[in-house]
């Protein structure tokens, strides 16, 4: 029992990484109807940020995350307005075809800059973790960290996105484009924002991350950003509170699939699961048929 609830912890942990990296995704998705494949690659850079900042110039943890957090905001800003903002009216599949650019881009940079060569994530935390029923049950700090970071997130940003002016003009833009810009919304700008919000987010989630799993390449982020936008699609894309279900039902998914059929395994079973959920309701589980009018 003790062991299936130590599981289930570090399920909810990793799935709280996931559930903030696919906020990016659904927040993007949702406003700018784009699939944004370099977020995975932005978690990357925000996690060499705070590498650097930590190991090299020996700055507080504290420092090396918001150095991360203002780098890749900038980052994700600057990869709007160049790549994406002038495609605003080009098909899809030109938009998912300079994302996947832009990702591969990223990749080839961070080993040009970086090597290839693993390196090894400080321990921002010192192994710190709390014992309980005699040493059966080891939660670490980093996990509840994790998991407090992931409930703090989302309370900020539905506040944000409800309440604020700003969030407002998202849910107007994510409504109808056309029609927010009549009504003297600069969409645009409003996009921008959303971007920057998603970076900044991908950001604390790549820290959050390597601090889990200290090893860090330059394909770190690749394979987290695909698992983050199954469980944006697995939520419901689009969907806020579906980004948070999706990413902590699928982390929950992949510990548990790890732990009790096979390791090697666990990631074919989390997309197994994805293609079932969506076979019986294709929007997601949040997800919102949206009836077009023609």
């Amino acid at each position: 029992m003790l062991s299936f609830l130590n599981h289930l912890i570090n399920g909810i942990s990793l799935g709280s990484i996931y559930a903030i990296i696919a906020l990016g995704y659904t927040m993007v998705y949702g406003i700018a109807k784009m699939l944004n494949f370099a977020h995975g690659d932005i978690i990357m850079v925000g996690a060499y940020v705070c590498f650097f900042a930590v190991s090299s110039f020996q700055l507080h943890p504290v420092v090396g995350l918001l150095l991360a957090i203002i780098v890749c905001t900038v980052l994700g800003t600057l990869i709007e307005k160049l790549a994406y903002k002038p495609l605003r009216q080009a098909t899809s599949l030109a938009v998912l075809i300079t994302a996947i650019g832009v990702s591969y881009f990223l990749q080839n940079a961070a080993q040009l800059l970086w090597t290839s060569n693993p390196k090894l994530f400080p321990d921002i935390f010192n192994g710190a973790a709390i014992k309980l029923f005699d040493g059966e049950l080891i939660i670490t700090v980093s996990t509840l960290v994790t998991i407090a970071a992931c409930i703090v997130i989302m309370i900020l940003l539905t506040a944000f996105i409800d309440k604020s002016k700003t969030g407002k003009a998202m849910r107007a833009c994510s409504e109808d484009k056309g029609a927010a810009q009549l009504m003297g919304i600069n969409v645009n700008r409003t996009i921008s924002i959303t971007f920057a919000i998603g970076s900044a987010l991908a950001a604390v989630a790549g820290v959050l991350l390597c601090t889990t799993y200290p090893s860090l390449v330059p394909t770190t982020g690749s394979m987290p950003g695909i698992k983050a936008f199954t469980a944006a699609v697995f939520g419901g894309i689009g969907s806020v509170p579906g980004a948070l279900l999706g990413g902590i039902l699928l982390g929950i998914i992949e510990i548990m699939a790890g732990a009790y059929i096979s390791t090697s395994l666990s990631n074919a079973i989390v997309f197994a699961v994805l293609i079932l959920v969506l076979l019986i309701k294709p929007t997601g589980l949040l997800g919102k048929q949206i009836r077009e009018k023609v």
